[in-house]
């Protein structure tokens, strides 16, 4: 049974989206600031704390905001998928939270159905990129080697993990390996966002996978930018 922990402070409302989510079989917890989500996702020491499968997360909290919980959250290595709720729905808020370390975004007032396939939606995502409905869920990339499973990348004895956006970016350029992926494609099939969104957000995901995977990522030997036209992964 997923288990999802919704952070937000309107407690009717966080009543609301608990009982939804429970008639459709998933088990759910509730922390009304940024504080107490904390301290059920990231452990004392910095470790992360026991795992939810999804995180609903309210921008606006009491205390730390939900930008501020989830960049938290990565620094302390918990990469559990979090969906974003919030009043502030304009493209440069949608940026902020995906670029915050958010893997989707959901602007406030919304209809239940609507929630509910996001989260749905999320969770599949999620088991796109592990490769759990049958495509491989392991690459090499040189001397790199994806486990998609694990969200995690294993090069030189060191283990690096994964978001959840940054393994299906490398998801989608593994399974077009080869030929050139655009922008806007990424942004579309990745960020669940307009093609035509203004952000450096996918660059800056391509800079980090390059200093998991490349030898010397100033010269990438795998993953090339193709100026004015996307990106390409060579797998050898």
């Amino acid at each position: 049974m997923p288990r999802i922990l919704v952070v937000e402070d309107e407690e009717h409302l966080a009543v609301g989206i608990k009982f939804n989510l429970e008639l459709e079989g998933f088990e759910v917890d509730v922390a009304g600031d940024g504080a107490l989500a904390l301290a059920r996702l990231v452990a004392p020491g910095g470790a992360s704390a026991p795992a939810y499968d999804l995180v609903l997360l309210d921008v606006m909290l009491p205390g730390l905001d939900g930008f501020a919980v989830v960049s938290r959250m990565r620094e302390a290595g918990n990469f559990t998928p979090v969906l974003m709720l919030t009043a502030r729905g304009l493209p440069e808020d949608v940026v902020q939270g995906l670029e915050a370390g958010a893997d989707d975004y959901l602007a406030k007032p919304f209809e239940l159905p609507v929630l509910l396939a996001r989260v749905k939606g999320l969770l599949r995502r999620r088991d796109w990129a592990r490769g759990d409905t049958g495509a491989p869920g392991v690459a090499q990339i040189g001397g790199a080697e994806v486990d998609f499973r694990a969200f995690e990348i294993r090069k030189g004895g060191r283990t690096t993990r994964l978001t959840l956006l940054e393994a299906m970016l490398l998801k989608l350029l593994v399974q077009n390996a080869g030929r050139v992926v655009s922008k806007a494609e990424i942004l579309e099939k990745v960020w669940n966002v307009s093609p035509e969104a203004e952000t450096r957000a996918v660059d800056n995901f391509v800079v980090r996978l390059r200093r998991y995977l490349e030898d010397n990522p100033r010269f990438p030997a795998h993953l090339h930018t193709v100026r004015g036209a996307g990106y390409k992964l060579t797998l050898r």
